[in-house]
Formats: C-alpha cells, sequence, structure tokens
C-alpha cells in the first residue's frame, strides 16, 4: 500500500478520538467519519509500520448505526466526532470504552467492573452553555467566525453550531457588523496583526443570563461603548468585557480583564446551590448533565451530616458546595488562585459556612493539612485533570484511609490507572457509571464509588 492509494474496508471498532478502526491484511486503518460496520472506500494519508490514517472517501454500505449529521459542517469542523453515529450507539461506544479502559490499563477483570447504566441525554443538542469562536479573513477578504478544523487553525465558518445556544448566532453577527462599520481587524496568526481573535460567549441555563468576553491583541478596544450599546439589546444580556492577549500563544484568554458592562459576571445554579461565573472561571459547559454528574457523586460519597469531605482539583467550588450541603465540613483544594477566589464567593453566595478552601497542588497541600494539621477526611472526592492524579496525591489518600473515595474522571484511561493503584492499596471498586457530558464527541466522563476493604 503506497501513500494516496484507495482502498475498501469494513470498520470493525472505534478509536478513543471516535475515528473508525479497520484491519486489511493485518494493517490497522484509522479512518475519520466512519462508524462501526460501514464499509467504506478510503484514500491512504499518512502510513507508519503497523498502521496508518486514511481519508473517507466513500460510505459504500453504511453501518445500520450510521446516521445524517445534523450539522452541514459536521465533517470538516471536526468538533463532533461521532454525530454520524446514532445517539444510542455514541452510549454504548462510551461505556465500552470505559470498560475496555478499566480492564486493559487497571488490569480488572470484567466481573470486577460493577458498571452501572450510562447517563444520557433526552436532548443531545444545544447543551453547550460555553462557545469561543475564532475570528479571521476569508478569501474575499471578508470578515468571519466559527470553530478550528481538526487540527489545524483554519476557520471552518459557522456561526450555529447545533451543540451551542441559538444566542449566539445574533451575538457574532452583531460583533461582525461592529467591527465592519469601524472597520477592526481580526487578529491574523502569521503576522500577530489585528484586533479581534476571539468572542467568549456564556450562557446561565437556569437565570438565562448572558455573558460575552471579546479576545484582543491589544490594550482597548476601539468605540467599545458602541458594540456595548449593541449587545445590551440582547435579551439576557448580563457581561460585557474584553480580555488582553498579546501573546503568540494558542492560549485562547488573556490574564487581564476589562470590564466594559454589568457586574463581571453571570450567574447560574445547579440544583440548589448558586455560582457566580467570570469570564476566567472553570464551569462545567454541559450544566443539564453536570447536575446528574454530581448527583451521582454525592450519592457515592454517602454522606450523612457528620463526615469530614477533601474535594480535590475543586475549580470554583462547584462539587465542595454540592457536597457541604449534606456533609459536616469540606475542604476544597484548587491550584488556580482565581478558582479559589470564585470558590469563596461562591460559599459566601450560597450562605455555606462549613466549606473551606485551599490555594496549592493538591499532591502538597492534603499531606500537609494531614501531616501538621491532622485534619483527616471520611470521604474523599477527586476531579482532577485528563493527566490524573498525583501519585504522592493517592499515597496520601492511601495513608489517610478515608471510608469512601470518589473518583470523578474526564479521561477513563488515568482513571484506569488510579483505580488500580487505589484497589492494590486496600480499596475496592463498588461502583462504576459513565456520564454523557459531551454528545456528538468522543469524551465521557466517569464517577467511581471505593470503599475501604475492611481489615479482619
Amino acid at each position: 500500500m503506497e501513500k494516496n492509494q484507495e482502498f475498501t474496508v469494513t470498520i470493525e471498532d472505534m478509536s478513543e478520538d471516535g475515528s473508525g478502526i479497520g484491519k486489511l491484511d493485518g494493517y490497522i486503518w484509522f479512518i475519520k467519519d466512519t462508524v462501526i460496520g460501514d464499509q467504506v472506500r478510503a484514500k491512504a494519508m499518512k502510513m507508519k509500520k503497523s498502521y496508518g490514517f486514511a481519508r473517507l472517501m466513500e460510505v459504500i454500505t453504511p453501518s445500520a448505526f450510521r446516521t445524517e449529521p445534523r450539522c452541514p459542517a459536521a465533517r470538516p469542523c471536526g468538533g463532533c466526532q461521532l454525530q454520524a453515529m446514532k445517539y444510542e450507539e455514541q452510549l454504548a461506544f462510551k461505556e465500552r470504552k470505559i470498560k475496555n479502559n478499566l480492564m486493559r490499563i487497571g488490569g480488572f477483570k470484567e466481573e470486577e467492573i460493577p458498571m452501572f447504566p450510562i447517563i444520557g441525554m433526552e436532548d443531545p443538542w444545544r447543551y453547550r452553555n460555553k462557545a469561543q469562536f475564532p475570528f479571521g479573513m476569508n478569501k474575499n477578504g471578508e470578515i468571519i467566525t466559527g470553530f478550528y478544523a481538526g487540527r489545524t487553525h483554519d476557520i471552518i465558518e459557522n456561526e450555529d453550531c447545533l451543540l451551542g445556544v441559538q444566542e449566539n448566532r445574533g451575538i457574532l453577527e452583531i460583533i461582525k457588523a461592529f467591527m465592519k462599520e469601524y472597520r477592526i481587524r481580526p487578529y491574523d496568526e502569521k503576522s500577530h496583526q489585528g484586533l479581534v481573535r476571539h468572542a467568549l460567549i456564556r450562557k446561565g441555563f437556569k437565570s438565562s443570563e448572558i455573558m460575552v468576553c471579546l479576545v484582543i491583541n491589544g490594550k482597548r478596544l476601539p468605540h467599545g461603548e458602541e458594540l456595548v450599546k449593541r449587545l445590551s439589546a440582547v435579551s439576557g444580556m448580563t457581561s460585557i468585557s474584553y480580555s488582553i492577549n498579546e501573546e503568540k500563544t494558542n492560549v485562547i484568554m488573556g490574564k487581564e480583564i476589562v470590564n466594559l458592562y454589568g457586574p463581571g459576571y453571570i450567574t447560574d445554579s445547579i440544583s440548589d446551590v448558586t455560582y457566580q461565573i467570570s469570564p476566567l472561571s472553570f464551569y462545567q459547559v454541559n450544566p443539564v448533565q453536570t447536575e446528574k454528574l454530581y448527583g451521582t457523586a454525592l450519592e457515592y460519597a454517602g454522606l450523612t451530616g457528620k463526615e469530614t469531605v477533601w474535594d480535590l482539583y475543586c475549580g470554583i467550588g462547584t462539587i465542595s458546595l454540592f457536597l457541604a450541603q449534606k456533609a459536616k465540613k469540606v475542604y476544597g483544594v484548587e491550584i488556580v488562585p482565581q478558582a479559589i477566589e470564585d470558590a469563596r464567593r461562591n460559599a459566601r453566595l450560597n450562605g455555606m459556612e462549613n466549606v473551606e478552601f485551599f490555594v496549592g497542588k493538591a499532591e502538597e497541600v492534603l499531606p500537609e493539612q494531614y501531616e501538621k494539621n491532622q485534619i483527616y477526611a471520611d470521604v474523599i472526592v477527586v476531579d482532577p485533570p485528563r493527566k490524573g492524579c498525583d501519585q504522592m496525591c493517592l499515597d496520601t489518600i492511601l495513608k489517610m484511609r478515608p471510608e469512601r473515595v470518589v473518583y470523578v474522571s474526564c479521561d477513563s484511561a488515568t482513571l484506569a490507572r488510579d483505580l488500580r493503584y487505589l484497589v492494590d492499596g486496600g480499596y475496592e471498586v463498588k461502583k462504576v457509571r459513565g456520564c454523557d457530558m459531551f454528545p456528538q464527541g468522543g469524551h465521557c466522563e466517569t464517577v467511581v464509588k471505593l470503599e475501604r476493604v475492611k481489615r479482619k
């Protein structure tokens, strides 16, 4: 087989990122935009010793799991890896992925994995409360916005992503018209010239409050008062600001936020807990599923009102405050100072006095508080980044020996590794449940309940 040669193959499996996997004479092909059961014609694009990547040219015989993507930009955009797959099969794929990672990476036997049915969405569209739209120019010199094509910084024009809220389109039209009228150019990565880099739009699903934050390559936004006048006419508009980012970087947001209108944040609530969300706040993008995810974590924590709980990697305190409703005391740890400021403000906002937050690395704060101040834990909840928990953090959990550990994971591969370490250290996996936070995409959250094995 040579590059650009075409071949026919049947898709037998899916990769972690949602690409179809087919085998031809023992050689493995990864083919984006295919579904298990498809027979396809593909073109070889990049080849390694035992595997290669190919481009889908034609679906010869469609899979029973295939469906027509609703979004016209689905294939070039790359943001929805699974949109060609029926939603029921997306859920089955994600559940299989969790179980397979626990078996393959964690070394668990199938009977050692108490899987509960994955939590899906009734309506797996329009669920994102946050979107970041890059701005650029097309070949005709017109201002465009949309999303980057997969693995590139080429903008696919799309102002109405079907995962985002319907208000996005009108807001982007206002910004584009404002830029055109006042001759404000979008940012160009190659020349590092132009002003407007991105627009961040957030909406509170319960409050209906809307935030817009323009990311600019400069210290000021010319005619900002006119943009405020136009955007503030949008129903629900609560906060308008800009973020200064003059760096040559792929990081979207700058560190300095200049407020133009409103309090500088929006509010939203998950269940009975209210949160203030600033442009830089981390907040789960799917509030409908977040309530189910955190509800599951709270259920697995088994709180009676007498427990001391540690919430590691706590962000702006979303899970901490959820737990504080039923715990005696909750300690939250997060490395980002701004997030801890938000967490403390959110605790005050909800009148919760049984929560305390620490700035620092979980793997440093936890041992220090345990060893120096003898702060123990009945329950520890971890919600680490994709890389999973630091080993020192896991070692401290094993030293503290809480009755229960609740692990919330956004990557079942690192979850599998960490679960093996905790189980080898004296814990037993009691419940495993996926929660689909990202319909049409390849990622999935997982919640696991572990209990300490009682010594006989």
